[in-house]
């Protein structure tokens, strides 16, 4: 948003300028590649912000598989923790019965 506020604000100088009659051509022609520069300026910041925000979306979705599976082995570890419970259970009873005979 500066950028263009800047952009803007080059243009109206370069007008106010030429309208004055105080501006030669060089100055006018500086002034013109000081505003190309700045709009390619602009121009590459915008494509490396777009770049960073599309690497940000990527990561958080890498992250969400991750949680996913995360989430996929918690689930599993605790129906293999409650599967190995009834099991020690069962051998517990059948010991005991044993030792009662």
């Amino acid at each position: 948003m500066k950028l263009q506020t800047t952009l803007k604000g080059g243009m109206i100088a370069v007008v106010m300028l030429i309208a004055s009659g105080c501006a030669s051509t060089q100055q006018i022609n500086e002034m013109s590649a000081r505003l190309d520069r700045v709009a390619q300026d602009a121009a590459a910041a915008k494509s490396a912000a777009d770049a960073a925000s599309a690497a940000a979306s990527e990561a958080r979705q890498i992250a969400s598989g991750a949680q996913s599976t995360a989430n996929q082995a918690l689930n599993a570890a605790n129906q293999a923790q409650a599967c190995c419970d009834a099991t020690n259970e069962k051998v517990d009873r059948m010991f005991e019965r044993s030792q009662a005979k």
